[in-house]
């Protein structure tokens, strides 16, 4: 039996996602060009250093596109990976990727390289629903990326930059004990860090 706190936090997150979600699609549709602008955003504010491992992600449904900053990273040599879904329950592993890697649709509905080497990133840049000023943010549910966070900081640790639209920031989003903090957020409009 779930606990009453507990089923009151599901029920407040569902409603905090499918509001997200609506929000996320609107501000899509009304800035066409942020994909480019939280491009800029995070090559002049985010620091990458010399032979790290970045995991970005193939957008999903009204997602902020980061295509033009994994082809951007990638010129600069930067070695890139994307996140796949191996179970429930599970952290994600990485596989590498390229702009030539062939893709096949993996969870979700996300692209991932049909055959590539696994690796480990030090950069992790996350797609949300939406995210507060504590750095914090509402993903799907699946816990994917708090259980990935949660073992990669305790192996040595892991920056985990949000990218998402200006739109999508909230007051608060409802969090519970697993809910990993994020090191910062780009949107279109500028990065926020933690303060």
């Amino acid at each position: 039996m779930v606990p009453p706190l507990m089923t009151d936090l599901i029920e407040i997150k569902k409603t905090a996602r499918s509001e997200a979600k609506a929000r996320r699609k609107v501000a899509k549709a009304a800035h066409p060009d942020a994909a480019d602008s939280a491009m800029r955003h995070f090559l002049e504010n985010v620091e990458i250093t010399p032979g790290a491992v970045v995991s970005a992600y193939r957008p999903i449904f009204s997602e902020l596109d980061v295509s033009p900053l994994m082809l951007a990273l990638h010129e600069r040599g930067v070695k890139l990976c994307v996140p796949v879904i191996d179970g429930a329950d599970m952290p994600l592993s990485f596989r590498v990727w390229t702009p030539e890697s062939t893709m096949i649709v993996g969870a979700f509905g996300a692209e991932i390289p049909e055959e590539a080497a696994e690796t480990v990133p030090n950069l992790l840049i996350a797609p949300m629903l939406s995210f507060d000023r504590r750095i914090y943010r509402l993903g799907y549910g699946g816990g994917f990326y708090d259980r990935t966070l949660e073992k990669l900081r305790a192996a040595g640790g892991a920056t985990a930059i949000g990218y998402a639209y200006a739109a999508q920031e909230v007051a608060e989003v409802p969090i519970e004990p697993t809910d990993q903090r994020l090191d910062g957020v780009v949107t279109e409009a500028g990065i926020i860090r933690v303060s």
